[in-house]
Order: structure tokens, then sequence, then C-alpha cells
């Protein structure tokens, strides 16, 4: 209540007191502006406008960090080294350097204090979870405890600069076969946890059209092969990164896709990826008991879910793109419809998924700006096809069979036992029925 009289809506005031709260707190913020199955579109895009930005570390504690990192001096571990930073940070700084045998790379330094700050506020955000889920029937039923445990491991993950550049290695030996992929190679000699160094990439920014134009950058078929380095992160190496906006994609001479910032990313194991096929199957056929199915299997919650209520909404958003043919499905806002009735009947999805989804959405964002007629669902049904082919395979049947004999062996000894111990409660009158009225007037 009260606060600033310029700030009109609720977003608004929550992000003024996320702002005020620090940069923890700013993080939580980002990170629930991607949960459309979580927030209302209102609050969602408040949030996104939370930019990550902290004042800029000194020089000389830059200097340092260096030096008690790298054992030696800046200067000797670098040829050149400016001193005004190229982005600042909650987590840390980053400067353009060169090595000393003239390579231009990017060292990131990590703001001193990070992690002892980090985890005052995670203390203090896991007891916050914890009292709201004793008290808050709400609170209880969207699992804050467990959402503020994922912010934990996601935001404790961007701390370690080591664990970032052996991410960005796992991403060069993905594409390695790809020419038209550039990952920025880790220097090893000058990373730390606190430091991490990595080639500069050179290239125009993706949302810099008229650039791109300026360079003779085929943008359609620049749009086209962003979509399917994503499609292959997800759905042939189970490894994509988590925050492709479009200031971590810079487009180099030819068309070549530089990515860079690998400190948020996500795996797709088979369940996930089997998870995402049945979901995306009953999109992009618009088979509506197909994905009721599917996120009923997927979602939590702490009370029964009236399946035929949520089979009419979702048959009402699908009808709204009935006639349309699948090259022209749009499927950012279809997710964004079926997320809204996710949250509308209480359904949490995993956010390993809701992850997946959201950057699957930025995506299509990204490449339809590049090129209006593109169309994500198109090239996503060939690997939505193949997918649905490998659950159906003998090899799938078989496995899940297999996962079911310890259930059915039970079931074969226990039942005659449970179906003897009823018949004989019946013969003997004392099966009870326990019957609570409610609702009645006393």
């Amino acid at each position: 209540q009260g606060g600033n009289p310029e700030l009109h809506t609720p977003p608004e005031h929550l992000c003024a007191a996320l702002e005020e709260l620090g940069p923890t707190f700013m993080k939580l913020g980002q990170m629930l502006s991607t949960r459309d199955d979580l927030l209302p579109p209102a609050y969602q895009r408040e949030l996104a406008t939370l930019q990550d930005a902290a004042p800029t570390i000194p020089f000389e504690t830059v200097r340092e960090t260096i030096a008690a990192e790298l054992g030696q001096p800046l200067e000797h571990a670098f040829a050149t080294f400016d001193c005004v930073p190229l982005a600042a940070a909650s987590i840390g700084q980053a400067h353009l350097a060169t090595l000393q045998d003239g390579t231009a790379v990017v060292v990131k330094v990590r703001r001193p204090g990070a992690v002892e700050q980090v985890d005052e506020d995670l203390k203090l955000l896991h007891s916050l979870a914890t009292v709201a889920s004793h008290h808050s029937e709400l609170a209880k039923q969207y699992d804050v405890v467990g959402l503020v445990q994922e912010f934990d491991q996601s935001l404790r993950a961007e701390l370690d600069y080591l664990r970032e550049g052996h991410n960005a290695e796992r991403f060069a030996r993905n594409f390695a076969g790809e020419k038209m992929v550039q990952i920025p190679r880790v220097f090893w000699e000058t990373t730390t946890s606190r430091v991490l160094t990595q080639e500069r990439i050179h290239g125009i920014k993706v949302t810099d059209l008229a650039a791109l134009q300026a360079a003779g950058i085929d943008r359609t078929a620049l749009s086209k092969r962003g979509a399917q380095i994503f499609l292959k992160m997800v759905f042939e190496d189970g490894f994509f990164h988590a925050d492709l906006h479009p200031g971590n994609l810079f487009i180099e001479e030819g068309g070549h896709i530089g990515l860079i910032d690998f400190g948020m990313v996500g795996s797709v194991d088979k369940q996930t990826r089997e998870e995402l096929g049945l979901l995306l199957s009953g999109v992009t056929s618009q088979n509506t008991d197909r994905l009721v199915d599917a996120l009923l299997e997927l979602g939590a919650t702490q009370q029964p879910v009236d399946r035929a209520a949520l089979c009419r909404d979702l048959e009402h958003v699908l009808s709204q793109f009935v006639d349309q043919p699948l090259s022209a499905l749009p499927l950012g806002p279809l997710l964004t419809e079926m997320f809204s009735i996710v949250r509308r009947h209480h359904l949490v999805l995993p956010s390993r998924l809701t992850m997946l989804l959201k950057t699957t959405i930025t995506t299509e964002g990204m490449a339809v700006q590049l090129d209006p007629s593109f169309n994500l669902v198109e090239a996503l049904t060939p690997y939505v096809k193949r997918l649905m082919l490998q659950e159906n395979s003998p090899v799938a049947w078989a496995s899940r069979f297999g996962k079911a004999v310890p259930d059915l062996l039970w079931l074969a000894t226990e039942l005659p036992l449970l179906v003897r111990q009823l018949v004989g409660d019946l013969d003997r009158g004392s099966l009870k029925i326990a019957v609570q009225p409610t609702g009645l007037d006393s």
C-alpha cells in the first residue's frame, strides 16, 4: 500500500518492490516473467522489463580479482584490457581485452560478495516460501517451495563461471560439424570460477534489420537457420540455450550465427522430449483429447481437475485456428492461450518444460521479426512426427511394458486376497461406507 504514487497497477508495484529488494529478487522476477503457467500476461510483461543492471565494479577491484584468481598481474595475463566495462550486471561485468598473442577476448569478472549476497537472499526466500506454504493454499497449490528450490539451483549455476565455460564447450562440441554456427572458444588458462575469458564474437545484432540488409544477409534463410539451431539443441542434443534473447545472438559475415552467454541452459531428457512431443502433437494436429491427456499427465495440482471443462476451454482456443493450414498456424499465440487455460485450471507444469516452451516462443518471435512469413510449426512438424513414431514403436511399447511388470505382478499376487477380504466383509455385514454430506442446512 502507498509507495510511489506514479505506480498505478499491482504489477508495477511488484516490480518496484523487487527492484528495491536487490539483484537476487530482480532475477527472481525475470524468472517469473517466463512462467506463463503461473502469472497473468500483465504481470509477465511488467516483470520482463526488469533489467539486470548494477553499478560498475571499480577497475582497481577488477584488477585485484584477476590477479588473485589467475596468480599473476592483469598486465601479464592480457596484452590489453579495457578499463571501461562492456556491460555490468548483478553477478559480474564484462571487459574487452586481448591475449598476449593478440586474440580478441571478452573477460567476465564476478562481483565481489555476489555469492555471499545471493546466499543471504536465498535463505530469506526459502524461509518465506516455507511460511507461505504453511499458511496459504494458493502457495501450496503452486508449490512455491519447489519454485524457490529451482530458482536457487539456476542462480547458483550462473554464479560459477567454470560451469558456464563447460556449457560453452558442450555447445561447441554439439555444433562442431555446423559451419554456420559460431560458439566462442574458452581460454582456460585465464578462466576460474570468478573469471571467464572467451573469444570475442563480432557481428550484427539479430534485431538490427537495416544493418542485416546492408550486409546482404538473406533474412529468410537466416530465420530458418536460427530455428533449426534451436530445434537441433532440443530434439537432437537434449541441451539448449535457455536465454536466447536478441542480445545473445550475433550475425556474422555470410550469415553465420554466433551465440554467447551460456550461464542459463536447459537439459531435455528422454521423458521431457516425449512430454513435449505429446503436447506439440496435440497442438499441431489440433487434437483436443491428445492435448488434454498431455496436460493432465504433465500438470501437478493439489485439487481435482474438471476434464470436461478443460476440454471445452482448449476446444475454444483451437477453434480460432481451425481453418488455418498447418503452414500458417502461429505457435506462440497458441501456446500463450494454452498457458492461460493451464493457469485457470490450477495446473502447474514442470519448470523444465515451461522454460523450453518459453524459449520456443522467443525463438519464433525472433524468426518472425526476420521473416514475417516464417512458421515454426512447419519446422517443428518433422521432429514431432519422428517423436510420435518413436513413442509408438515396438521397442517403446516393450520398454513401457517392462516398467509395468512389477505393478502387474503385485496386482496378480494381491488382487485375489483383496477380493476375498471384500467378499468376507460383505458376508459378515461388516463393510462400512462413510458418507459425509456437505452443503446441507443444519
